[in-house]
């Protein structure tokens, strides 16, 4: 065993001698790490006259003391300099006879290492690597360097494998090919996982709940959900991610970007899943079906809605009056009925709501967009609940059935309001003399009877 320093392949290495027609001293260096010579930090200056044995050679007097190379943690280059130089880690080695032919060319010795321990330590995040180029790329990620450019696009990447995977998004290369179902892959890494939804193979087991996993950065970002660790942070409000999918998406918010655009009607969307959801409208593709009533939906988060009413839970209640939701957004609607919150504002005309869903609807009004179009009359609406109901009137479809009396309606809001003449609930109440009405109509009639005394 002897104190050497970290493999470096032949492309790191330097001139490490001359045959003796061309020798610098003529003697025989008994270490193979004397030899080495690696122009890492190239120089102007001229051959200097070594102060031992008086040749004059750049390298010569890295021979004399013993100079050894390392890789520096900083840039991850090979460095002889004394004043960035490390320790050199112990490995065992196999040195092999130096059979030097030619002039000017490397010497065939070579350092071997057996060591299984990793050589290479980042100063920045402590992790360690065997190969020094997978420790190089590893502190380029530190560094943020991205030294290889797309041609067509111009987008540059940290590595080389990164630009070749972006490039067939140009050109629509996809080598990677299942035999089980032919579906192909641009990506190696994508192609594995999916091969993997058929052997059904999940290598990722979660150590907090035993839940498996086929793909690692699911696994990765559910562990993340144990730990509670947000790696990702949004650089404008500062909020956090478990994922950078997650981040690249709430980018989008402050960005205004919105890359899926509709074919049908160009309509453009933040994220891949609400386009999918929008051209349904368009196709009429209705792929959630609930299997208590047969009702089907287009949008997975409406389905899922639909699925709690059946249940009849209701885990969320409002700590102002008592009542009681199915769901948590819901509820967040409802408080702001008490706090007056009315966070979305237009920016046309100044008008204020509490969710979000109504200001979308309102902005219409200014822009005149009138998405869901019937195909039956080719009526437009710009309300989705306006042209479910018109829909209906075709149809004459009432799905809506009160379990009181049965008598059934064709719009929920419908219901909804003949299931108060059952209940005697008055949720509209005037704020000047404190009296309650059954219906919104009712209190803005006699809220008027108030302003004209």
């Amino acid at each position: 065993m002897t104190g050497m320093l970290p493999v470096l392949n032949r492309s790191q290495l330097g001139i490490l001698c001359e045959n003796n027609e061309g020798h610098q001293c003529g003697e025989t260096l008994s270490h193979t790490a004397n030899l080495l010579v690696l122009r890492c930090h190239p120089t102007e200056a001229k051959p200097s006259e070594c102060t031992t044995c008086g040749k004059a050679s750049e390298n010569r007097q890295r021979s004399h003391t013993r100079q050894r190379l390392h890789l520096c943690e900083e840039c991850g280059q090979a460095c002889s300099c004394l004043s960035c130089q490390s320790p050199p880690v112990k490995t065992q080695t196999i040195e092999q006879p130096c059979n030097c032919q030619n002039p000017g060319r490397a010497s065939a010795t070579y350092v071997k290492s057996l060591s299984s321990k990793k050589s290479y330590k980042c100063k920045k995040c402590g992790q360690a690597f065997t190969c020094p180029s997978s420790f190089r790329a590893h502190v380029k990620g530190h560094h943020g360097q991205k030294t290889h450019a797309c041609k067509v696009c111009g987008k540059t990447f940290m590595y080389y494998s990164y630009l070749t995977r972006h490039i067939r998004t140009h050109t629509g290369e996809k080598p990677y090919e299942c035999k089980e179902c032919g579906k192909a892959f641009s990506c190696p890494s994508y192609f594995r996982e999916h091969i993997r939804t058929h052997t059904g193979e999940k290598p990722y087991d979660c150590k907090h709940c035993g839940k498996s996993f086929s793909c690692y950065s699911s696994f990765r970002d559910h562990v993340r959900t144990h730990t509670g660790e947000k790696p990702c942070q949004c650089k404008h409000c500062g909020k956090a991610f478990t994922c950078y999918s997650s981040l690249r998406e709430h980018g989008r918010t402050h960005s205004g970007e919105k890359p899926y655009e509709c074919k049908e009607c160009g309509k453009a969307f933040r994220y891949p899943s609400s386009l999918r959801t929008h051209v349904r409208m368009h196709s009429g593709e209705k792929p959630y079906m609930c299997k208590q009533c047969g009702k089907a939906f287009g949008c997975p988060t409406y389905f899922r809605r639909h699925v709690k009413t059946h249940s009849g839970l209701k885990p969320y209640e409002c700590k102002e009056c008592g009542k009681a939701y199915s769901f948590s957004s819901s509820l967040r609607i409802h408080v702001r009925t008490h706090t007056g919150e009315k966070p979305f504002e237009c920016k046309h005309c100044g008008k204020a709501f509490s969710c979000h869903s109504s200001l979308r609807e309102h902005v219409r009004t200014h822009s005149g967009e009138k998405p869901y179009e019937c195909k039956q009359c080719g009526k437009a609406f710009s309300h989705a609940q306006y042209f479910q109901k018109h829909v209906r009137a075709h149809s004459g479809v009432k799905p809506y059935e009160c379990t009181e009396c049965g008598k059934a309606y064709s719009c929920s809001s419908s219901l909804r309001v003949h299931v108060r003449t059952h209940t005697g609930e008055r949720p509209y109440e005037c704020q000047q003399c404190g009296k309650t009405f059954r219906y919104l109509a009712s209190l803005q009639a006699h809220v008027r009877t108030h302003a004209g005394e």
